[in-house]
């Protein structure tokens, strides 16, 4: 039986941002500190910033080229993070930038084809980025492409069949790349699969709730794990996508209806749920799903 079950954690400050920020993007580094950077406070926000564990303190880095939020960060093979498109204060992005932990320097690469923000990148097998849908110059986005970091260069690829933006793009266990729901004026029940070998979208089984600013997280055992999001008002729905089968099958709800919130799978297996939103408030409160099968 898969069970969520809800948790009551004792929470401590730290030390705070030396800016405040929304909409903003983070990415813990392999020595451990965590870069955050852009967002939007009055307006759009260029600034970077390391939080150290080690010292529970932040320091100011080089800023951004670009001010930016709503944007995406992907880690590369080199070592390197990728940050991609997003909304300054009045345009969507195309613009991309570099960031290298090594030196803490920005430097700008080949722009994407397509100004987006609200959009998915997916690390493939292959090492190369794919970057799906979002939103920009006044309409959700079907358009797809592919970033190559060994020539940082740009190709558009195959569309998806959807226009989609707040969805999801996980990479399973066979290298293909499933995107799942999102918002495209109405919220979407629709799934997709992205085969890099072919560079071609095929449509597989929907999901059973509408839903976008949800989470999909590949478990130990391959299959997809969809929780919460919004259609009209917060999901505490669940569901897992199995891609032997390409179907879905509705599992246990949550305790808490919420979107926006973050998934992390646990060293025992287990997948814990923080905070998110139920719609107008922001939610303190964590949930813990139980008792994954291995087949």
């Amino acid at each position: 039986m898969k069970t969520l079950k809800y948790l009551h954690l004792e929470w401590s400050k730290t030390s705070s941002m030396n800016h405040a920020r929304r909409d903003h993007a983070a990415f813990t580094l392999k020595n451990g500190k965590v870069l955050v950077c852009g967002g939007f406070d009055n307006g759009a926000m260029n600034s970077a910033e390391l939080y150290d564990p080690s010292t529970a303190n932040w320091t100011t880095i080089d800023s951004m080229n670009d001010a930016r939020g709503e944007h995406t960060v992907s880690s590369l093979n080199n070592g390197k993070l990728l940050i991609t498109g997003g909304l300054n204060n009045r345009d969507f992005l195309n613009s991309i930038e570099l960031y290298d932990p090594s030196s803490e320097t920005w430097t700008t690469t080949g722009s994407m084809n397509d100004p987006r923000g609200e959009h998915m990148t997916s690390v493939l097998t292959n090492g190369k980025v794919l970057v799906s849908g979002g939103y920009g110059n006044g309409h959700w986005l079907n358009s797809a492409e592919l970033y190559d970091p060994s020539t940082e260069t740009w190709t558009t690829i195959d569309s998806m069949n959807s226009t989609r933006s707040e969805h999801t793009a996980s990479v399973l266990m066979n290298g293909k790349v499933l995107v799942t729901g999102g918002f495209d004026n109405n919220a979407l029940n629709s799934a997709e699969l992205y085969d890099p070998l072919t560079g071609l979208w095929t449509i597989t089984g929907s999901m059973n709730h509408k839903r976008w600013k949800h989470t999909a997280t590949v478990l130990v055992n391959g299959k997809v794990l969809v929780i919460g999001g919004f259609e009209h008002n917060a999901l505490n729905s669940v569901e897992l996508y199995d891609p032997l089968t390409e179907t879905w099958t509705v599992i246990d709800d949550m305790n808490v209806a919420r979107g926006e919130h973050t998934v992390s799978v646990l060293a025992n297996g287990k997948v814990l749920v923080t905070g998110g939103s139920p719609g107008g408030t922001s939610l303190k409160d964590a949930e813990l799903y139980l008792s994954l099968q291995t087949n």
